[in-house]
This record gives C-alpha cells, sequence and structure tokens, in this order.
C-alpha cells in the first residue's frame, strides 16, 4: 500500500535543511531503485521552485511499504527528522487514482 509522508519545517531551518539534504536524497534513491517511490519533494515558502533564503515549509513524499508502522518507522529515521528539520511528521495511507 502507498503511504502519504506530509512533513512540516520548523522555522529558520533551511541551514539544517541542507546539510541533511544528501543523506535524505539518498533514503529516497532507494525507494525509487526499489520501485516503491511515487513522488516526493518540498514546499517552497515562496509560490517559485527555487525559494532561495525563504526556504521550504515542509516536504510531501508518496511511497509504498507493507504497513503504516513500516511507514512510520521510515519517516521516524529520515536525516531531515534527525537533524531538527521537520517539526511535525504525518503518515497516513494514501491511494493513487490518477493518472491511471
Amino acid at each position: 500500500m502507498f503511504y502519504a509522508i506530509m512533513a512540516t519545517d520548523h522555522p529558520d531551518s533551511l541551514s539544517s535543511r541542507l546539510s541533511a539534504r544528501p543523506a535524505h536524497l539518498q533514503r529516497l534513491q532507494a525507494l525509487q531503485a526499489a520501485g516503491r517511490l511515487l513522488l516526493a519533494g518540498p514546499h517552497p515558502a515562496l509560490d517559485t521552485p527555487e525559494p532561495g533564503e525563504a526556504g521550504f515549509t515542509g516536504s510531501l513524499v508518496v511511497a509504498e511499504f507493507d504497513s503504516l508502522e513500516q511507514a512510520r518507522a521510515w519517516a521516524a529515521e529520515d536525516p531531515y527528522v534527525t537533524a531538527g528539520v521537520y517539526a511535525a511528521v504525518e503518515v497516513k495511507p494514501f491511494k493513487p487514482v490518477l493518472p491511471a
């Protein structure tokens, strides 16, 4: 089943985000290589793909896991969590509908 991992950044966490980004991307690339990643990306703080020093307000990852517990465990080990980038993380089941 797919799960949506929705995270909200702490204010002013851009420098921590940038430091932890390589390790964060490595975990996402492993999901992608296993064919389990549907999509992933950040929420820019401004209405532009490159928000500069305004940074980001959070992230969305939609990936396949065997259970909600496994998805939550994976999310809890994210480098953005351990680096203190994320203030909150919510994990919910997700049902892809479109595009088919």
